[in-house]
């Protein structure tokens, strides 16, 4: 009979152990537009992961909660905005709730297909939906790259342990 022992040093589970593991995880900072046909939103991100090469996708997470999961849920597209190092203000009004996002000062424009996309980014990527994947209190969207656009010159907008950061 095999015994198996459980280290006295391994905790259980908990919500703010998990939130302190993912603090100290540096992530890259984007702000994800969309436009359902009643006018634009955006939220500000670190969960952006590269998926697949061939074909090009990506994923994100959004909460079910936000303001901008019903609008980005009926998109039949999105963009991803990378902010650079500079751009720690326009993280944070895309993180603040119940706030016209779009507003002066933030300038914006749309591409030829009609997705909002943020001017003076670092990059983008322009999103077609693949799939919405189910995953406890949030959404998982799994897109199509169709079209990018790069400022290789630009540092990324990092966030590492509740601040901001550049490289």
């Amino acid at each position: 009979m095999l015994t198996v022992t459980v280290p006295s040093y391994a905790p259980a589970y908990a919500p703010d152990r998990f939130k302190q593991v993912f603090r100290r995880y540096p992530a890259g900072v984007v702000v994800v537009t969309a436009d359902s046909g009643r006018g634009p939103v955006g939220f500000t991100a670190t969960s952006l992961t590269s998926l697949s090469l061939d074909p090009p996708l990506v994923s994100y997470g959004i909460g079910t909660t936000s303001s901008s999961w019903p609008h980005v849920e009926e998109a039949f597209s999105t963009v991803v905005n990378f902010l650079g190092a500079d751009q720690e203000s326009l993280a944070r009004t895309f993180a603040t709730s119940g706030i016209d996002r779009f507003a002066a000062p933030t300038a914006w424009r749309r591409l030829p297909e009609g997705e909002p996309v943020l001017d003076g980014v670092a990059g983008w990527l322009r999103l077609e939906t693949e799939r919405i994947v189910p995953a406890g209190d949030h959404r998982i969207v799994i897109a199509r790259v169709t079209d990018s656009w790069l400022d290789g010159d630009r540092s990324p907008l990092l966030f590492h342990d509740g601040a901001y950061h550049s490289l």
